[in-house]
């Protein structure tokens, strides 16, 4: 195998730091080096690279080592349904409130950090089930994700393992009704594929989208940015939300101690209460 000088000198381990925060928005500290340098080693093996300084200089030259550089450094860990409360939320709560008060609308819903795809599907199997509670109901979902190649699974739908199993443990009667299995892998129904679109988006910039999201689930971003990124990613998002509609976001975070133009309404729950621009 290629040998790696693991030695890093000062400025290029900043450099590498800068270039993640250039390139994603996402502040990391140099606690954080011995993971940023894991996930770099297999790309440098790949290149056969001797050190991380010959890395830069690739990253820094060419557009298409950019994206793969973002894959690498963002995470990518999600699940079906994952934090139940926001689930029941949604259901008992937002779903009912919403459709009550815009008769004849479609609900326009973002996953903002989609990853694989999960997100986006749970919340368009929750707003299936509505449906046949509810036949006007209409609803769109956008799943974004600034690591492109993680899209790719929810363009597709197939998913297998632990997320799976994860989803026949909580709810197999929407495993059943929603997914084909074949040879361990299932795939999301066309009815679940026609009603969610996957595409980049970079939350440092401003979606170039004109539509006005009724729903933004946001979760598990914001720890990865330091406060000023918090409220430039914050700020962006709200800007693609109608006013009145609801943000939410993950278990360990909060908005509270930040400038942004969401009330709280409760744990994980806020809302934009400004008219937006």
């Amino acid at each position: 195998m290629f040998e790696i000088d693991g030695t890093v000198d000062p400025a290029t381990q900043a450099a590498l730091f800068a270039r993640v925060r250039r390139h994603t928005g996402i502040a990391m500290a140099e606690r954080k080096w011995t993971l940023l340098q894991g996930r770099l080693r297999r790309r440098l093996q790949a290149l056969s690279l001797a050190s991380y300084r010959d890395y830069l200089a690739v990253l820094d030259s060419s557009a298409d080592e950019v994206g793969r550089f973002i894959d690498l450094v963002t995470t990518n860990e999600t699940s079906f349904f994952r934090t139940p409360r926001i689930w029941d939320y949604l259901w008992h709560g937002f779903l009912p409130a919403w459709h009550g008060s815009h008769p004849g609308a479609t609900l326009q819903a973002w996953s903002a950090a989609a990853s694989t795809g999960e997100e986006a599907y749970s919340l368009a199997m929750l707003c299936e089930e509505f449906r046949e509670k509810h036949p006007d109901f209409r609803y769109r979902i956008l799943g974004t994700d600034i690591a492109a190649s993680v899209l790719d699974t929810g363009r597709a739908g197939h998913y297998l393992g632990r997320n799976i199993d994860g989803l026949r443990r909580q709810r197999p009667a929407m495993l059943e009704k929603y997914f084909r299995g074949v040879d361990e892998v299932y795939t999301a129904s066309p009815t679940l594929r026609a009603a969610v679109t996957f595409r980049p988006h970079n939350l440092y910039q401003r979606l170039d989208d004109p539509t006005r999201f009724d729903l933004v689930l946001l979760r598990n971003v914001l720890i990865y940015f330091d406060e000023p990124g918090q409220e430039t990613v914050l700020e962006n998002v709200r800007l693609s939300m109608a006013s009145r509609a609801v943000l939410l976001v993950g278990e360990s975070e909060s908005l509270n101690r930040l400038r942004t133009g969401f009330a709280y309404q409760q744990p994980l729950i806020y809302r934009n209460e400004r008219v937006p621009a």
